[in-house]
């Protein structure tokens, strides 16, 4: 039985190559945050780009410092972030069982890659995350605001698709944080009266 991991395995390597191409650069906001991050995980152990995609992140996160690597569902947007970035460490796995020891990472992104998860992948992934950050490590979340969820059945190149955008406030995102241990430090609103909201909520794992 296809599941919603199988649809968006298929869906982004269908679309890897297009996708590099065409988000090519972030949103004019994104560096400062970035870098505000940067400087709190500062050379505190490693850092775990989530749904890296064809790495652009990942490769701005080392520029920023940080021994950053990723990790993404899709082989091909791997094999897209190994060729763009060859100096950069990029694995195939899933954020909801990450294939990482408990608490060695100093940070997590994860930058508009939990959209497609349903509610109770969400909290699997959430869990994860918190077991493989070290104490006192520092989580930066972005995604799209919203109340609905639509099916994507296009893009990139008019690619098909067939994966599920979940769109949820920050109040729902961090309530599912807060279950997983996780103590909300940064609400960063973008783009709010726009048509395509999102927002970047930056969390520590604290101290046990």
């Amino acid at each position: 039985m296809t599941t919603y991991l199988d649809d968006i395995r298929v869906s982004y390597d269908t679309v890897a190559a297009d996708y590099a191409r065409i988000v090519d650069s972030g949103f004019p906001e994104e560096l400062p945050i970035l870098t505000n991050f940067a400087s709190l995980v500062g050379a505190g152990g490693q850092v775990l780009d989530a749904g890296c995609g064809p790495g652009r992140v990942t490769a701005l996160l080392r520029s920023l410092g940080l021994d950053a690597f990723g990790i993404d569902l899709s082989p091909g947007m791997i094999e897209v972030a190994r060729r763009d970035h060859p100096e950069l460490r990029f694995e195939v796995g899933s954020m909801t069982a990450l294939d990482l020891p408990d608490g060695e990472l100093g940070g997590i992104v994860s930058w508009w890659s939990v959209i497609h998860l349903p509610s109770e992948a969400l909290a699997e992934a959430f869990a994860e995350f918190h077991r493989v950050l070290a104490p006192g490590g520092r989580l930066l979340v972005g995604f799209h605001v919203g109340t609905d969820s639509t099916h994507k059945t296009s893009g990139y190149g008019g690619h098909p698709m067939s994966v599920h955008v979940h769109r949820r406030t920050p109040e729902q995102i961090s309530a599912v944080a807060a279950d997983a241990g996780f103590v909300l430090q940064t609400t960063i609103g973008l783009d709010l009266d726009g048509d395509r909201p999102g927002a970047c909520l930056l969390f520590d794992k604290e101290d046990s």
